[in-house]
């Protein structure tokens, strides 16, 4: 698949079939995100992979009832480790890097399943600390992304996006 295609072609899934994910498939998801850009190379990131329908209905009750939550096969939590950001770049590695490193690895997670013919969504819409507690985060480990990952139950038309003339800005000096 072309990566062109794959950006322009991915949806954002809320309802999913009811089959379980191979292993070798949660494998792939994961192996794409730990090949995310990282400040320093840092990787200040953990993956929890959430199977158990108890600790989907948990992350959905901190995703204020989103029921895609407990729908997908899976649901990834992604968490950033705050503690080993600030330590290699302090208030601003724990406040922001770890935060845009994280983001860059759930693109990557939502860019292969979509392109392994699967469906997944980017929820940040959640209580941080009932996630926390859902999956049992140590400290320092802080829950930034959820996301489902399954079978699409749905096919999602394109959603409208602003155009070029709009977000380009040019430097002036």
């Amino acid at each position: 698949m072309d990566l062109s295609d794959a950006i322009k072609g991915r949806r954002s899934i809320r309802s999913y079939k009811k089959l379980d994910l191979p292993q070798d498939t949660i494998e792939k998801l994961l192996e794409a995100a730990r090949w995310a850009p990282s400040a320093g190379n840092v990787q200040p990131w953990a993956f929890v992979v959430a199977s158990s329908q108890r600790t989907k209905q948990d992350l959905s009750s901190a995703a204020y009832g989103q029921k895609d939550l407990e729908e997908a096969s899976i649901v990834i939590v992604v968490c950033a480790d705050e503690k080993v950001a600030e330590e290699k770049y302090g208030v601003r590695g724990k406040n922001l890097y770890c935060l845009q490193d994280t983001a860059a690895a759930v693109q990557n997670i939502l860019l292969t399943a979509y392109s392994l013919g699967l469906g997944s969504c980017w929820i940040g819409a959640f209580r941080e600390e009932e996630a926390r507690k859902a999956i049992n985060a140590p400290n320092g480990m802080r829950p930034v992304a959820l996301i489902p990952v399954g079978y699409p139950n749905e096919a999602p038309a394109p959603r409208k996006r602003r155009p070029i003339s709009e977000i380009k800005h040019e430097e002036t000096f």
